[in-house]
């Protein structure tokens, strides 16, 4: 089980994700851009001396333009937008709370006095902005290398991560570790329940590739972001990879989870026996799980092309993102459901506490998510990617805890599978010996 076909599709397509904003920032002003502003940067300042740098190439361009950047904080800019209309082009900029004016080669601006970490807009403005006809595509651009410092935590304007990327960092360092520290004590037993190709052989195969896509994902985050501490660029293709490596192993728990209820629920329908040493997959329950599980890749390839200022997980601002939101929240209701009318209907107290247990880790997976999401609205602007991130990392961990510990069981899932329950997917072959050792 994998899917492989689909695992290549995600592949290709994430391989043309773009990176998420450095913030450092290089590249060249152009008047013809800047009718009415050209966004250069935005960034999420806190304390009392943050710090803009910006150094200019070719400054006598920038004088004669008489090249300037302005700052506005982000409830000041959506102010300004919803009263779009009420003033005029000049009058918009002139309510910048920071102004720097490009004359030199090398300048900084301190930010200072931020009551709480906030959103911070950077504009380029020059002489010809606001002009009514302005065309001059010959004009030399203003090249620039701007960095955006936060303090540290010795004061010093040295950090590159944002407000609400501050932790992240270290974060994933410790989620690192904790993988390492976990695979020296499991891994080799894990490896050998595997190779003795048990009734849960399958579900284990995909279990354990979900966690090594997990794994690599955390890891390729804390090289991206350690490269990104030092010079507040990173290490995109780090970045993409643990992207990829996120939808990938999406892809394939929501595989595994939907093949298994479905499974359960058809067969329960249809009152036939499992096959042996497999799930019971059916057609319809095939066809239901690959269209789900094709439809949550677009959405989540949708959504990186849509948002790109995130690290795998995402606020669910655009389209795609309430698209995702709503598809994991019918899944969680649709098998939950299912799942509900199969404990329902049990007699059996061990299997009734298995699928209990089972439902546990399927709405955990779905849900968290969702639900984050929804509690990170509550919160300020700096401190939801974290609490997305963070949550739905740790969630998902606990929840594949959950079914490791459910598969694994020899007091549960041995148990339950040896009765040959027409409604578990795995069950023990007639042929197979009634002890099983691991």
């Amino acid at each position: 089980m994998g899917l492989p076909w689909l695992a290549w599709a995600v592949l290709c397509c994430a391989a043309w994700l773009p990176a998420a904003q450095a913030k450092t920032v290089r590249g060249g002003f152009s008047s013809a851009a800047a009718g009415a502003g050209q966004a250069a940067a935005q960034f999420q300042f806190h304390g009392d001396c943050a710090l803009l740098y910006v150094r200019i190439n070719n400054v006598a361009t920038a004088v004669g333009k008489e090249a300037k950047l302005h700052l506005f904080q982000a409830q000041e800019w959506l102010k300004l937008q919803e009263s779009y209309q009420d003033y005029s082009c000049k009058e918009r900029l002139s309510k910048a709370q920071l102004i720097m004016h490009l004359n030199s080669t090398e300048q900084n601006l301190t930010v200072s006095q931020i009551p709480y970490p906030d959103t911070w807009y950077v504009f380029y403005v020059d002489k010809f902005t606001c002009a009514v006809n302005y065309e001059d595509s010959e004009s030399e651009e203003v090249q620039f290398e701007m960095v955006l410092l936060n303090p540290d935590a010795e004061g010093n304007p040295l950090d590159h991560f944002s407000a609400g990327e501050s932790g992240l960092h270290e974060f994933f360092f410790l989620l690192v570790l904790a993988y390492f520290v976990a695979a020296c004590i499991y891994a080799q037993t894990l490896w050998q329940t595997i190779k003795k190709a048990g009734p849960m052989h399958t579900v284990l195969k995909v279990l354990s590739t979900v966690l090594l896509l997990q794994a690599a994902s955390a890891f390729a985050n804390y090289l991206h972001f350690s490269s990104y501490s030092k010079n507040g660029v990173g290490a995109p293709f780090m970045g993409s990879l643990a992207e990829l490596c996120d939808i990938i192993s999406q892809v394939q728990m929501l595989y595994l989870l939907l093949s298994l209820c479905m499974g359960w629920t058809i067969g329960r329908m249809k009152k036939s026996q499992s096959k042996p040493l497999q799930w019971d997959s059916t057609p319809t329950s095939t066809a239901i799980a690959i269209a789900v599980v094709v439809t949550q890749g677009i959405l989540l390839i949708w959504e990186q092309f849509e948002d790109t200022n995130h690290h795998s997980y995402h606020s669910h601002q655009s389209l795609a993102g309430g698209l995702l939101i709503g598809l994991r929240i019918c899944l969680a209701l649709s098998l939950g459901c299912g799942l509900y009318q199969i404990i329902r209907i049990e007699r059996s107290t061990l299997k009734r506490e298995f699928y209990i247990t089972f439902t546990k880790g399927c709405l955990l997976w779905f849900l968290c998510h969702p639900s984050l999401v929804s509690i990170s609205l509550m919160l300020r602007d700096y401190q939801r990617e974290k609490v997305i991130t963070v949550g739905v990392i740790l969630c998902q961990l606990f929840s594949m805890v959950l079914l490791y510990r459910l598969f694994v069981s020899h007091s549960l899932y041995w148990e339950v599978s040896s009765l040959s329950s027409v409604t578990l997917p795995l069950t023990v072959a007639s042929g197979h010996k009634s002890r099983h050792h691991f």
